[in-house]
């Protein structure tokens, strides 16, 4: 009894000990395979915190999608991109703040342009009353005033030029289109055996000119607001220069404002004057408009200025003669102060377009790079995921 009783004890011990030995190599399977689990499900978890990653700089940027928007930030991806997509996606920070500058910029010109107009309303009152002071005196004298200085034509051996453009560049094709309109009238007159000479007005146009040693008179900024002091020192220059016989003819080379899209380079001659043409030239005005938000231009022909009815028994306290004499340098003013508005109405318009080009073609730049950019993500999501699927089957 007493051996039965301890081989029974015994086997009782064996046995238990079997049991501990079983379960002991259960609980690790359990959890070897619990862990395995729990790290193929981390690959894909959602919490912002658990794949905050370092972003190398590429082109010394950094952080570029730090502020990215609401959705991006609650759907963060673990994958670590290489550099080709990190390059792609600073590049497309880049575009679209590009695109941002380019918009502001354009409607920057749109509103120099509307002030440009508003200049333009407010010397026409003045312009009017000097046509009309001006044909009245004309035809109160006839004849006489033909013997006036500065309407006597003369033998022309030496033309003055006096050309406009612009200060700034990131205009199209506005001041390379008034450079050539320049060299090609001073080639031609050269042709001819007429010296000529240059007056240049706008930074663009005296870089260019002085760096190929044309002959150049004087020079003057071009600013985006030309006022009646910009315009006096132009128009003394220019009759100081005909009344010495330094010039016989002085001609003025700007940039005629049709619309906002379209541009004319245009010559005229301003010295010596042609009574017919100052008492008998019309005007327009133009007026910038806004539909479905597209800018546009209006233009309005305005009719000839009535001559003012002076009576042959009306007697004036000084020469008529001397009277039209003083009012040709105000015409002539008045016609340079107008030039340089157009002019600078015609560089708003340029940039507005150039700026409208360079915002679209960033907006189709940006859609190509997302477009690249989503592509090299979603191949390396996709080799991730390789990747996790070939590390499971081997712990097979």
């Amino acid at each position: 009894l007493v051996e039965c009783a301890v081989f029974h004890s015994a086997f009782n011990q064996e046995t238990h000990r079997s049991h501990s030995l079983l379960l002991l190599l259960v609980t690790m399977k359990f959890l070897f395979v619990a862990a395995t689990a729990i790290a193929t499900a981390s690959a894909f978890t959602t919490s912002p915190a658990t794949f905050t990653t370092s972003v190398p700089q590429v082109g010394g940027v950094s952080n570029v999608f730090s502020n990215e928007g609401n959705a991006h930030r609650t759907r963060r991806s673990t994958i670590v991109m290489d550099g080709k997509a990190n390059a792609i996606r600073d590049r497309i920070s880049t575009v679209n703040n590009t695109k941002k500058i380019t918009s502001a910029m354009k409607l920057v010109a749109a509103a120099k342009v509307r002030r440009a107009q508003d200049a333009v309303l407010a010397t026409r009152p003045f312009s009017e009353t000097l046509q009309s002071v001006f044909g009245g005196l004309i035809n109160r004298l006839g004849g006489e005033a033909a013997d006036l200085p500065l309407l006597t034509q003369r033998e022309v051996n030496k033309v003055t030029l006096v050309s406009i453009t612009g200060d700034r560049g990131l205009c199209g094709g506005y001041n390379s289109f008034m450079i050539k309109k320049t060299e090609a009238r001073f080639k031609e007159l050269t042709a001819q055996g007429i010296e000529c000479d240059l007056i240049l007005i706008g930074k663009k146009g005296i870089t260019y000119f002085k760096r190929r040693e044309y002959p150049i008179r004087a020079t003057y900024d071009c600013t985006q607001n030309p006022d009646s002091k910009q315009a006096l020192s132009i128009s003394e220059e220019i009759i100081n220069s005909f009344l010495s016989g330094e010039t016989d003819a002085v001609e003025l080379l700007y940039t005629k404002f049709l619309s906002l899209i379209s541009s004319t380079p245009s010559v005229r001659t301003l010295v010596p004057f042609s009574a017919s043409e100052i008492s008998q030239q019309g005007d327009e005005v133009f007026q910038l408009t806004s539909e479905n938000g597209n800018f546009g231009v209006e233009r309005k022909e305005l009719d000839v200025a009535e001559p003012q009815d002076f009576p042959n028994d009306m007697i004036f306290e000084q020469d008529p003669l001397q009277i039209v004499n003083s009012i040709l340098p105000l015409y002539l003013n008045g016609q340079i102060l107008r030039t340089l508005q157009e002019s600078v109405a015609s560089e708003l318009a340029a940039r507005m377009q150039s700026m409208q080009s360079a915002s679209d073609n960033a907006g189709a730049l940006s859609k190509q790079l997302n477009q690249e950019y989503n592509r090299a993500r979603q191949a390396s999501v996709t080799q991730e995921i390789l990747e996790i699927v070939s590390g499971a089957i081997a712990l097979e």
